[in-house]
């Protein structure tokens, strides 16, 4: 694993488990408000992939040649959708 790959992973550990206290706090007061399942669980996902997408944004001038910073922004475009999809279609 090169150095860029090293620095990307550790990066990651450190500020993901915040976004997803914040996410996970926003669900909870959802579900706590009456939301639908469905609905708080789609926003939740929505918002959880946005806000790993601007955590992804924050370093792409120094990671975006690295092959996992690709993948990670590939997975966070698509919890983003999949959070759409559930707005969308379980209601």
């Amino acid at each position: 694993m090169d150095e860029d790959t090293k620095v990307l992973r550790d990066y990651l550990m450190f500020t993901v488990p915040h976004v997803t206290v914040l996410a996970g706090a926003l669900l909870g007061v959802l579900l706590i408000a009456g939301v639908s399942v469905n609905t708080a669980l789609g926003i939740f996902t929505s918002f959880y992939g946005f806000m790993l997408f601007v955590l992804g944004l924050v370093v792409a001038p120094h990671f975006s040649k690295v092959p996992l910073y690709k993948v990670m922004m590939a997975f966070f475009v698509c919890l983003m959708l999949l959070g759409v999809v559930l707005l969308l279609y379980l209601e």
